[in-house]
């Protein structure tokens, strides 16, 4: 897989492939379970390494910037 991850988007169109849709209600929240997802994938040996950092590198910016701005994580009614 020659695959370029910029966004979130990037990363949720990768485990949408394997049928994985991520909505918890709080952005940090679907972060964190997509990094779990995508750790289970990679284990699996369903993506290589090369892509597993790539979608984790772009995980770990995305929790980053959410956690530094707690107002975004809180649930919308």
């Amino acid at each position: 897989m020659d695959e370029k991850f910029r966004n979130l988007y990037d990363v949720q169109q990768l485990l949408k492939r394997f049928g994985i849709f991520v909505h918890l209600g709080n952005r940090l929240w679907d972060i964190e379970l997509m990094h779990e997802e995508l750790r289970k994938i990679h284990d699996a040996r369903l993506i290589d390494d090369q892509v597993f950092r790539s979608a984790a590198l772009v995980l770990k910016r995305e929790h980053r910037l959410e956690a530094e701005h707690p107002e975004n994580n809180m649930f919308h009614d």
